[in-house]
């Protein structure tokens, strides 16, 4: 709603020379809209109008609380609390406001409790920041997170629907800034590796604050920073003590003093040490700190401080030898994946035993105090996730490397890459059947109801990471064939959530490389699709044409009639988006013939759709509404509601060009009934997915209500592009704001604005220029020239018709050569 408030404030300051007015009026109206505009660019709820601190993502989103929970025995930081509560009191009592975000740095050897501190003292200022709480885990050196994932995460929780490629860090940061601007968000990024990889995250909202942990000091400007070193004796048995029991550490005051000695006080020896004594109350503390006492049993080429005593080995060396083998072996095991956490079932695929029977296991030596449980927001059914601490991972790569054999490991690696892939497999069918299968219609992809795609989208969001990692140790190992499913798996879904773009092109690159490896020319030939498909979404249209080719002569020899089909759309698909509309059309046309031949009418109707689009391009309306009123009937039929909205959409654009046909010929009565129509058909779309929460579909029909050409309806028309524009600035869709200013331009130039209609119109060109679509910076320039035409100003119209009409030349492109010859020679005749 913040952006159909702004499009309405837009109207009323630019419709102004319509209405009567004083000239006064003018003034005081033109300015209320201009701070009404500028404060609602920005809002992003329902409530965004009156709130001058936006709310998070889409109506009716919550604030984000992601915050880890605060440990229970959380003890001996009395005086670093005390700091950190000083630093943001100075900070928040300062008169004026500050340039840039309270920014927090602890930082201290591993295991040394910063992340405990944190949490707690994020808890305790939470309040102050009513806009979300948002955390990321870096993972410090094992599997460092990128500046992009951590932007990417925390826009998707403040409601940001990601369903293009943003364009790189630049552009997700502007995101970034844009959605933070007027919040009070608390950010806290955990183990992070060094400054580079948390400054692009710090916003420059002064409003913000961010709490960072990391083992070294990251040397950021304007960051407070701490320095967290090891337990004193003092603090380390008031830790010992809280775990084990106050009566038994009074007893024996010196022993358990040599148990925190020995432990190199460091909070997660001490912790370790604890967790064990409150489990076995029959051991004395005497004894335990006897079981310290033997030196070799120190981790001490683990070192977390400069003396070599100052080690975990003797915590974790402790921990492990009060396990049973078979929680041995799991916890060696766990060391050898590099996911960054896990469900519970991994422990059964990594032992051969049943899930049940590996997740009671797990749970042991989260008892041990070996594995950490990662508590996750939501209901009964949410799964439990696990993750091992990075000196405990060490330590336990360390001992399987000793203890299991090369082939142990693998065979163990290779059932957890397969119960993987068989879940990504059942996640990506029940998103998108009819990527697997032909004539799949009990599930409709992914555009059916939320009760079938939400599951297998909330699944993909928890497990990414993970996958993520599979795929790339399943590389590492030269494991092909799981690699090569587990891709295929991923590919499926990032392409049917149109989302994640940069993991999507590295696993597709992978993915072929797997398949190159095993020899196995079906596998290479659906790699190729899937790379194919990432090229062109990212604007290599060479590269995707080629891929798509040799995927297409693959398939025809193998006989693949179903996939051979499919490639040919993907050609057709590709020369269609550069321009080439005369063969795109007959790689459509064989497209639909053999999904027809092979019995599959969903994807027949999706490729009618496709050429009725190219059909409208060339100007062939009669045909482009034939195709789309098949394809319509088969959607309905199937219950195909994402599906038929796109169609809806599509036919909405052909019969407004259709009723714009018809009032050129002077037929306004006929016009204006197609005109109804279309509107309504794109009302239907605009409506399906705005109550499915697809802003990036919703926003595609709103542009095309913009071009609709209704002189009845010229402002609500430009309120439309206007609110697609901003939605699509918003979710960092750049190919899409440069097609709306093209829209922009016609609604403004049906509205008499001529010089705003040429501005927006050159930033068009612009656009299509910088992103290297010369077939849309030839038609922006030839709306340019048509405009300029239109206005009387012929000679400003040469050199953008000229230049357009060189672009379609060299693209091959008779139907837009025949359009920008007809509007030169209205130049040349003016």
């Amino acid at each position: 709603m913040a952006g159909i408030g702004a499009a309405v404030a837009s109207v009323l300051a630019t419709s102004l020379d319509v209405w009567d007015l004083p000239v006064q009026a003018k003034i005081i109206v033109t300015v209320l809209a201009a701070l009404l505009v500028g404060l609602l660019a920005w809002a992003t709820t329902g409530n965004g109008a009156s709130e001058p601190a936006p709310g998070p993502g889409r109506p009716g989103t919550e604030a984000p609380a992601q915050l880890p929970p605060v440990i229970e025995h959380f003890t001996g930081r009395a005086d670093s609390l005390a700091r950190l509560r000083g630093a943001f009191a100075e900070r928040t009592s300062r008169t004026g406001e500050p340039a840039a975000p309270l920014t927090m740095s602890i930082y201290g050897p591993g295991g040394v409790g910063k992340s405990a501190l944190a949490t707690r003292f994020a808890h305790e200022i939470k309040d102050a920041y009513p806009d979300g709480q948002l955390y990321f885990d870096l993972r410090g050196t094992d599997l460092p997170v990128r500046p992009e994932d951590v932007l990417l995460g925390f826009l998707r929780a403040l409601g940001v629907r990601l369903t293009t490629d943003p364009g790189g860090m630049r552009e997700l940061q502007k995101l970034w800034w844009t959605w933070t601007q007027g919040r009070r968000i608390l950010i806290f990024l955990d183990n992070a590796e060094r400054g580079d990889q948390v400054r692009d995250v710090i916003p420059p909202e002064s409003g913000c604050a961010v709490i960072i942990t990391s083992r070294q000091p990251l040397f950021l400007l304007n960051a407070y920073d701490r320095k967290l070193s090891v337990f004193t004796e003092a603090q380390g048995v008031e830790l010992l003590a809280r775990l084990s029991g106050d009566d038994r550490v009074a007893a024996d005051l010196e022993s358990a003093q040599r148990i925190v000695r020995m432990s190199g006080q460091l909070p997660l020896a001490i912790s370790i040490c604890g967790g064990r004594l409150r489990t076995r109350e029959n051991w004395t503390l005497a004894e335990f700190a006897d079981r310290l006492s033997d030196e070799r049993r120190r981790l001490d080429q683990l070192e977390v401080g400069p003396k070599i005593d100052l080690s975990v080995r003797a915590s974790l060396q402790l921990g492990y030898d009060t396990c049973t083998d078979i929680q041995r072996r799991l916890l060696r095991l766990l060391g050898v994946l590099t996911a960054p956490d896990m469900p519970g079932w991994v422990a059964g695929d990594l032992l051969g035993v049943s899930a049940m029977d590996g997740e009671d296991q797990l749970e042991a030596l989260v008892d041990a105090q070996l594995v950490e449980f990662i508590p996750l927001e939501g209901g009964a059914g949410t799964p439990t996730r696990y993750r091992l601490h990075d000196l405990v991972r060490l330590y336990a790569r360390e001992r399987a490397l000793i203890e299991e054999s090369d082939e142990a490991r693998l065979v163990a690696v290779e059932r957890v890459l397969s119960g993987y892939r068989r879940r990504a497999e059942t996640a990506a069918m029940a998103r998108w059947p009819q990527d697997w299968r032909r004539r799949g219609t009990h599930h409709q992809g992914p555009q059916d109801g939320p009760e079938e795609q939400a599951p297998a989208a909330e699944w993909f969001t928890v497990e990414r990471a993970a996958l993520l990692a599979a795929v790339h140790q399943a590389r590492a190992l030269e494991m092909w064939e799981p690699a090569w499913g587990l891709g295929r798996a991923f590919c499926s879904l990032c392409h049917s959530m149109r989302a994640y773009w940069s993991d999507w092109r590295v696993v597709a690159e992978t993915g072929y490389e797997a398949a190159t490896h095993m020899g196995d020319a079906r596998a290479l030939g659906i790699s190729l699709l899937e790379r194919a498909a990432i090229l062109g979404g990212r604007g290599d249209r060479a590269g995707a044409l080629r891929d798509a080719e040799r995927a297409l002569d693959i398939f025809t020899g193998l006989e693949e009639k179903w996939w051979a089909a499919r490639a040919r759309r993907s050609v057709g698909m590709t020369l269609f988006g550069e321009g080439g509309l005369d063969r795109g059309q007959t790689y459509f046309i064989d497209a639909i013939a053999g999904f027809k031949a092979e019995g599959d009418r969903w994807w027949s109707a999706r490729t009618q759709r496709n050429l009725a689009e190219l059909r409208l391009s060339q100007r062939r309306t009669r045909e482009a509404r034939g195709l789309l009123e098949e394809g319509l009937a088969v959607f309905q039929q199937e219950g195909n509601r994402y599906s038929e909205a796109q169609t809806q959409r599509a036919l909405g654009e052909v019969l407004a060009a259709e009723a714009r046909a018809l009032r050129a010929e002077g037929d306004q009565e006929a016009a204006a009934r197609k005109y109804v129509l279309a509107a309504n058909a794109l009302r239907f779309a605009t409506k399906a997915f705005h109550d499915r929460h697809e802003e990036w579909e919703e926003a595609r029909c709103l542009r095309s209500a913009g071009e609709i050409g209704d002189p009845q309806n010229g402002l609500q028309e430009y309120a439309f592009v206007v609110e697609a524009k901003e939605t699509l600035d918003r979710l960092g869709d750049s190919w899409g704001v440069a097609r709306s200013e093209v829209s922009e331009g016609r609604a403004l130039a049906r509205l008499g604005r001529t010089n705003r209609a040429v501005a927006a119109l050159h930033r068009a060109v612009a656009g299509f220029e910088g992103l290297a679509d010369r077939w849309w910076q030839a038609r922006s320039l030839r709306t340019l020239a048509e405009v300029l035409v239109e206005a009387g100003r012929p000679a400003e119209a040469v050199e953008p018709i000229t230049r357009a009409l060189e672009l379609y030349r060299s693209l091959g492109n008779e139907a837009g050569m025949a359009r920008a010859q007809g509007v030169l020679e209205r130049v040349t005749g003016a």
